[in-house]
């Protein structure tokens, strides 16, 4: 069995959304702000969330062990998305975007 202490590092479970909030995008980074920018430029223009201008943060969790942010990540790609909305919805009631924090 692993055990896991509160962890020193910075990573982040996020889902992003585009503008009209009809796509939810799940990803993992060790850098939000960078990564939310990224999304923005579409620096990879032929991704998921290139294609559907998802770069609205409505979402993040941080963790101090990647692998516990992967672990998270694939949980929540596992949801509908019902279940992703009342998750969203439970941290941001508003739906708002969530950028400016970062």
């Amino acid at each position: 069995m692993i055990e896991y202490t509160e962890g020193i590092y910075n990573f982040y479970v996020y889902i992003i959304t585009n503008k009209n909030k009809t796509v939810l995008y799940t990803g993992v980074t060790n850098n939000l702000k960078r990564r939310l920018i990224e999304h923005k430029e579409k620096k990879n223009p032929t991704s998921f969330s290139a294609r559907y201008n998802s770069e609205f943060l409505l979402y993040y969790e941080h963790f101090g062990w990647i692998q516990l942010a992967i672990a998270r990540e694939k949980e929540i790609k596992n949801l509908n998305r019902e279940k992703k909305l009342d998750l969203i919805k439970e941290f941001n009631p508003e739906l708002n975007f969530l950028n400016d924090l970062f």
